[in-house]
C-alpha cells in the first residue's frame, strides 16, 4: 500500500464516519420533532424554518456522504452548518462540553471538501474521464 492509497483509505474512513454522524443527527431531528428544533433555532435568533433545512441536509447529506455522491458539496454544507452551530449555540459554552464536537466535524468536513476523488465513492462511476473539478 503506497502513500496515495493510505490517504484514500483515510479519506474513506472520514467520509463514512462523517456521513454516519450527520445521518443520525438529521434522523434525531425528525424523530424528536422538528417543531421543537425550530423553537430552539428561534431562541438562538435563527429563523425557525432553518431547522427543517438543516434536518434535511443532515439526513440526506449523511446518506449521500455514505455512498460517496456529491461529497465535496455535502461537506461544504456540513461545514457551514457547523460554523453556524459554533457561533450561535456553542461558543459561549467553551471548548470542553461546548464546541469541541462541532469543531471536529468542521475539520472533517473541510478535509473532505479539499480532497480529490474519493475511494469507493459512487461519484467515481459518474465522473469517469472527467476532470477532478468542484
Amino acid at each position: 500500500m503506497n502513500s496515495i492509497n493510505k490517504w484514500q483509505y483515510g479519506a474513506f474512513i472520514l467520509r463514512i464516519v462523517l456521513g454516519l454522524i450527520f445521518l443520525v443527527h438529521g434522523y434525531q431531528k425528525f424523530e424528536g420533532g422538528l417543531s421543537g428544533v425550530a423553537g430552539f433555532f428561534g431562541s438562538l435568533g435563527l429563523p425557525g424554518f432553518m431547522a427543517y433545512v438543516v434536518a434535511v441536509i443532515e439526513l440526506a447529506g449523511g446518506i449521500l456522504m455514505l455512498i460517496g455522491l456529491g461529497t465535496r458539496w455535502i461537506a461544504a454544507a456540513f461545514a457551514v452548518i457547523m460554523l453556524v452551530a459554533i457561533f450561535t449555540a456553542k461558543l459561549s459554552q467553551g471548548f470542553t462540553g461546548g464546541y469541541e464536537l462541532e469543531l471536529a466535524l468542521l475539520g472533517m468536513s473541510l478535509g473532505l471538501f479539499f480532497t480529490g476523488k474519493q475511494f469507493l465513492a459512487l461519484e467515481n462511476v459518474f465522473s469517469r474521464g472527467k476532470a477532478n473539478a468542484l
